[in-house]
């Protein structure tokens, strides 16, 4: 059977994995067995699902470096970046650890029963489908707190990703009912119809594909899809925190992040200003073997990454946008530049797609209220940044963004304390804090005469 599942390493273009997909019948057997291993996981108490966790988390320690290593291989990402991935996967858990009992605590409201109370109960298997660029921490993301409320969860990893799939998983063990789906694309509808709700990461595209399904089988869904993020720049920002702000937030990872900031959006003012700056933080940026402590800028993940960020370019420059730095692709193919185009067009490619990858679009506004109505002007709506001195101003401009995440004098990110979603076609729902907690239960009420 040809394998479906296929890791290689991208810097050096070598195959290091592969594994055919399994049949839906081993698929629904699998199944079966994780239902009767979540009644029994449900029946547990809170405390004791986030021991079994805890005890995760210092596996998860324990095999650092030897999983950061392999994301730096498979997926080509900066090894810093890799351990980072490792570290904050880690820390959630614990996070979690510490507040599931607090938050999945029986609620008891006034009413004129003599008892009532709301509870926080588990829907029963998970089904996720996920994607390649965070091969660890999206699939710890949505699990530990559908886990901490007692549900049983079902990996469908990414084909390109296996390698370090399989290893997180042999880590995880048999303590916690999260197991891998290794299934092919054709069986994921069914696989949706035998679970009790989806969750997804990834593009627009398929995730409006996994939506329809969901609601085909009436499943309760969590989409977390594409991003561009817009990074407003005003008159009044401190220009050099700005501009490294920005080289870092887009080009790390190699652009291959939802979350990166992606449109740059900036006032006459400071425009030129800050152009420059951004200009003298990319030349610092250096390529090579992701590996390497002194390599910034990591490879691209899939073979024909370069070719798409190359159209989106082409069509950037016949809008009338001027390419500042990068902007062609490189003999080493497994790269593409540091690219930063200005004066690009709302109607450019570059500014209404999720552009994956190591360009930056800067949007000139004419002023703060035309930079939010630019920001606006996507179909996506993950997050957005703005930077001022006039901290009070920027509040009042963040109420019109239409993003489920607003940072001020800070480049987009996500924190474990606060829900991380979007609106529009970033999708809906909300992973991460007590909200990502409370996604996949059943709040139920309960009323006594």
């Amino acid at each position: 059977m040809k394998p479906i599942f296929s890791s290689r390493d991208v810097y050096r273009d070598q195959a290091l994995w592969s594994r055919p997909a399994d049949s839906a019948a081993a698929f629904q057997a699998a199944l079966q067995d994780l239902r009767r291993r979540q009644q029994a996981f449900a029946c547990l108490a809170v405390t004791e699902r986030t021991r079994l966790l805890l005890e995760l988390a210092e596996r998860l320690a324990v095999r650092r470096e030897a999983l950061s290593a392999m994301i730096c291989e498979e997926v080509g990402r900066c090894l810093p970046e890799c351990r980072a991935e490792l570290d904050k996967s880690i820390d959630l858990i614990r996070y979690y650890a510490r507040l599931a009992p607090e938050l999945l605590a029986r609620k008891t409201i006034a009413t004129q029963a003599s008892l009532s109370a709301v509870a926080f109960e588990p829907l029963g298997v998970v089904f996720s489908v996920m994607p390649w660029n965070y091969p660890v921490w999206q699939i710890l993301r949505f699990a530990v707190p559908a886990l901490c409320a007692g549900n049983a969860c079902m990996v469908k990893p990414a084909p390109t990703v296996g390698r370090v799939t399989a290893a997180l998983f042999e880590v995880i063990g048999e303590d916690l009912p999260l197991q891998a789906a290794w299934l092919a694309h054709e069986d994921v509808e069914g696989a949706i119809a035998a679970c009790d709700a989806l969750a997804f990461t990834g593009s627009a595209r398929t995730g409006r594909h996994l939506a329809a399904l969901a609601g085909k089988y009436l499943k309760k869904c969590v989409l977390e899809l594409g991003g561009s993020n817009a990074f407003i720049v005003l008159a009044d920002a401190d220009i050099d925190a700005a501009a490294r702000d920005a080289c870092h937030s887009r080009f790390r990872d190699a652009g291959q992040s939802c979350n990166a900031a992606k449109r740059l959006i900036v006032v006459p003012e400071i425009a030129e200003a800050f152009v420059e700056k951004l200009l003298q933080c990319c030349r610092d940026l250096q390529a090579g073997d992701p590996m390497l402590p002194e390599t910034t800028l990591a490879c691209l993940h899939l073979p024909d990454a370069a070719q798409q960020l190359q159209s989106v370019v082409d069509d950037a420059l016949a809008h009338g946008a001027k390419c500042l730095s990068g902007g062609c692709i490189p003999s080493d193919g497994a790269y593409y530049p540091a690219t930063v185009l200005d004066h690009v067009a709302t109607a450019a490619r570059a500014a209404q797609e999720e552009v994956f990858g190591p360009v930056a679009a800067v949007l000139r506004a004419h002023d703060a209220e035309h930079a939010v109505a630019l920001a606006n002007d996507s179909p996506f709506g993950l997050g957005a940044s703005i930077y001022s001195a006039d901290v009070e101003g920027a509040w009042a401009l963040a109420r019109w963004l239409q993003v489920g995440s607003v940072f001020i004098n800070r480049h987009t990110s996500s924190d474990l304390r606060l829900p991380f979603g979007g609106v529009k076609a970033s999708g809906f729902g909300r992973e991460l804090s007590e909200f990502g907690l409370y996604e996949f239960v059943n709040v139920k009420s309960y009323w006594q005469k």
